[in-house]
């Protein structure tokens, strides 16, 4: 969701809430968005701690994570398909990294946090999948 539409939707909560119930309707409003970035900073602390206990770099499986990849997904969506940090292997455009056991090997692109494209390569030879 667009940051605007977030913060849009929290202000006509806390409107609403006015109108309807006056102060103990911006109360509940204001509880309400509170809440929301709780839980949103709960969900990025626990992608964050499983991604942290793994060695930067490496995925499971690089063929499966190429399959599940998909234009705009953001990096807090990719963290839980590889369950580790990816290895930083350039600034512009910003590019990471994972490889598994066969020496396969997946590069994400991202611009402005949302990934762009994608590539896969084989240690044996194998042609890179688009």
């Amino acid at each position: 969701m667009n940051a605007w539409v977030g913060w849009a939707l929290a202000v006509l909560a806390i409107a609403v809430g006015y109108v309807q119930y006056g102060w103990r309707g911006v109360v509940l409003g204001v509880t309400v968005v509170v809440f929301w970035l709780l839980l949103q900073f709960g969900k990025a602390m626990r992608v964050m701690r499983t991604a942290a206990a793994a060695p930067v770099g490496v995925v499971g499986s690089a063929v499966m994570l190429h399959a599940k990849l998909r234009r705009g997904m953001r990096l807090i969506e990719i963290l839980p398909l590889t369950r580790s940090l990816g290895r930083k292997v350039a600034d512009d455009p910003e590019t990471f990294e994972w490889r598994d056991a066969s020496g396969a090997a997946v590069r994400v692109q991202l611009q402005r946090g949302r990934c762009t494209d994608w590539t896969l390569s084989r240690a044996d030879g194998e042609a890179p999948a688009p």
